[in-house]
């Protein structure tokens, strides 16, 4: 089959970019508005469930839920502090793309 985007052919059935379905997967788990303000609270500085609650207005079980599948896709991480788990982001990468999908979002 001749290929007609210029690209060359690797073989492979779809003749994708490395990494395109881990990043098509970061961008659905984003895809929420809860999990993208958690993100945008964990820009300014780590914070447990709880100041995450008073934050974003949101009842306790959805914010936990929501910070599974944040740390199911590895984009946070917890540690224990006394009785309570305090959330931060992995890296600096998940800032940078909701910082600039914001300001997309907003246009110019």
């Amino acid at each position: 089959m001749h290929d007609h985007s210029g690209a060359s052919s690797t073989g492979s059935t779809a003749d994708n970019p490395p990494g395109l379905t881990a990043a098509a997967e970061l961008f659905r788990v984003l895809a929420a508005e809860v999990r993208l303000a958690i993100v945008l609270e964990l820009v300014a500085a780590p914070r447990s469930v709880q100041e995450l609650v008073g934050a974003l207005g949101v009842r306790q079980p959805l914010v936990s839920q929501h910070l599974r599948v944040l740390r199911a896709a590895r984009l946070v991480t917890a540690e224990r502090r006394a009785r309570e788990r305090v959330y931060r982001l992995v890296d600096d990468h998940v800032r940078h793309i909701v910082a600039d999908a914001l300001e997309h979002a907003v246009g110019d």
